[in-house]
């Protein structure tokens, strides 16, 4: 944990394994469903990210941003030299100000955007209040999603939480997307927060691996679209990863267990997925685009 990300260190001994104890806390949305309520907390990259200028002077926007993947992309963004806006739920307030804290302290100026990226307005306002706040955009980070476990099957998978989870997971990813490409100049990126779910899906996540397989369709259909533009357009897809969402949304003995199935033994943590969106976002994969990079533990992408 005192070694930065660009220092040579075994794998599968960088973390533990959360010690979680099969911890339950509130579903996103509610009061206690931010990283505050975790026992067990996630690193963010908070004393081990290093910057090294791969971002100098970009202005990003990154959905999902308060917590967990997005606030350690926003950290990682910040230190790479990015200006940042973060959007996130307005329950989410408390972390959303965390993730400011830590991008200001990186000597970078971050924008706030509380909202329900559900509506299409919402996705606008985003998009908005980045021209005008920043003074543009050059990289779309789409990574807020909701998931909720339903271990009983299709039937217990009500009408409301499949609208919310195709709402949130690929409308806004749709919406921003579509708003935020005519501010967006050749070398810029839009990086979407894909899944193994969308190859491998887990029965009780149905609905939320159903739009991951479309995040990555979505991904490879847009890249090859804007790639005359010189826009890029790519996915990370993560395997398990030590975030809110983990203990909001499954069961307790599943969370006790989360991530020991993969080849590496553990679940991963967020500063371990940074350094996949810095590489998307950075000159450094020029000739990447429609594709998806894997941060499974070992886990293959089918």
């Amino acid at each position: 944990m005192s070694q930065d990300q660009h220092a040579p260190q075994d794998p599968t001994q960088q973390y533990q394994q959360p010690q979680s104890g099969g911890e339950q806390i509130e579903s996103p949305g509610g009061s206690g469903s931010t990283t505050r309520a975790m026992e067990e907390k996630p690193d963010h990259g908070e004393e081990t990210y290093r910057g090294t200028g791969k971002l100098e002077g970009k202005k990003a926007v990154i959905t999902g941003g308060d917590s967990g993947i997005g606030r350690a992309v926003a950290l990682a963004f910040a230190r790479e030299g990015a200006d940042v806006l973060i959007a996130y739920l307005e329950t989410e307030e408390e972390d959303a100000q965390e993730t400011v804290r830590l991008v200001e302290s990186a000597g970078r100026k971050a924008v706030t955007c509380p909202g329900d990226l559900r509506e299409e307005a919402q996705c606008q306002r985003v998009i908005d209040t980045a021209v005008e706040q920043l003074g543009g955009i050059d990289i779309l980070v789409n990574n807020a999603a909701y998931q909720m476990a339903q271990p009983g099957g299709i039937e217990d998978i009500t009408t409301e939480q499949f609208d919310r989870v195709m709402k949130t997971n690929l409308y806004a990813m749709f919406w921003l997307s579509k708003k935020a490409v005519p501010h967006l100049k050749p070398g810029s990126a839009i990086i979407n927060t894909a899944s193994i779910q969308a190859s491998q899906p887990s029965p009780p996540l149905l609905d939320y691996a159903t739009t991951k397989a479309g995040i990555v369709n979505f991904t490879k259909g847009l890249g090859q679209m804007l790639a005359e533009k010189g826009i890029r357009v790519n996915a990370v897809a993560p395997g398990p990863i030590w975030t809110p969402l983990i203990p909001a949304t499954m069961p307790e003995e599943k969370v006790e267990s989360f991530g020991e199935q993969t080849p590496m033994g553990r679940a991963g943590q967020p500063a371990e997925l940074a350094p996949a969106y810095v590489f998307f976002a950075s000159q450094e994969s020029s000739y990447v685009t429609a594709e998806v990079l894997g941060v499974t533990g070992g886990q293959p992408l089918k």
